[in-house]
């Protein structure tokens, strides 16, 4: 009598295949994923860089306009533009990516937790996300500012925390689909453990939605904490920021010296553009590959 062979569970039931990197995006994809790494690599080299002190007062140069050595111009204290744009995106693109990452990875486990074991476990989750929804990001940067201080930490915080339960509701529906999948039960019944299902199956194959909405997430962090330290409860003058060159140009602005505020808003806009030209691609091209 021969013996049989038997195939383990894992060679009938794969997981689905799993489409990374960029491709699909389009061409503009490519040119807003290349805007936002400029805007990192800014971001982080930035303060080294920089050709002149950004905090350097010369009020004999004051709004003065772009003369050699200084593309941009100055400020109304006379500070270099150009350093300051430079300096300043670090606060306010890496601010953006710490909320943005902090968010997902709160609104991910959340997700993948109430998928997994649903019944009270759903419910509870679902119940204080739905109280969290009540409390606009912003009111809860100005309570955070109120009780822990204003800065740009208190400010992250809180704007992740706001955002967390959107990332939740968007996963959860794909989190309980994957559980549902076929490969998912034939390794339970191998006894994979929750945590490594999780870990190494079911997370990886909804990552294009959750890129996805990381990047649009990056871009309302971005306008959020403009908005913050535009307010004072963020960044605090005199430290460079977008937003607090943006709050520091209303003065200029209105005496017809526009430079500051308009460069600082147009650094915003063309970061958060490409930020969305590429979550809108990348939600396209999931939505393809779950239908």
């Amino acid at each position: 009598m021969t013996a049989e062979v038997l195939t383990p569970v894992t060679d009938l039931v794969t997981t689905p295949t799993r489409r990374r990197g960029l491709r699909g995006v389009g061409v503009i994809g490519y040119i807003s994923a290349g805007v936002i790494a400029f805007a990192l690599v800014l971001a982080i080299v930035g303060p080294f860089i920089r050709p002149y002190d950004p905090n350097l007062i010369n009020f004999s140069y004051a709004n003065v306009g772009p003369i050699a050595g200084h593309p941009l111009g100055f400020d109304g204290q006379g500070r270099d533009l150009l350093s300051r744009l430079m300096v300043g995106a670090r606060t306010c693109v890496l601010g953006a990516m710490f909320v943005a990452l902090l968010s997902i990875f709160i609104g991910t486990s959340l997700a993948v937790i109430t998928a997994w074991f649903g019944g009270k476990t759903d419910t509870s989750i679902s119940g204080v996300l739905d109280v969290v929804f009540a409390f606009p990001g912003i009111l809860l940067a100005i309570v955070a500012a109120a009780v822990f201080g204003p800065s740009l930490l208190s400010a992250g915080l809180a704007l992740a925390i706001a955002y967390s339960p959107y990332i939740a509701r968007v996963l959860r529906g794909a989190a309980i689909k994957e559980r549902a999948q076929a490969y998912i039960a034939a390794m339970e019944v191998q006894g994979f453990g929750v945590w490594r299902l999780c870990a190494r199956h079911l997370v990886p194959n909804i990552s294009s939605l959750i890129v996805a909405q990381g990047t649009i997430l990056f871009g309302y962090a971005m306008v959020d904490l403009a908005a913050i330290s535009f307010l004072g409860l963020g960044v605090q003058s005199p430290t460079a920021d977008w937003g607090v060159m943006i709050s520091e140009g209303k003065i200029g602005l209105l005496q017809g010296y526009p430079l500051e505020s308009f460069s600082a808003v147009l650094c915003i806009v063309i970061v958060v553009s490409a930020v969305s030209f590429l979550g809108e691609r990348l939600s396209e091209r999931s939505k393809q590959g779950r239908s």
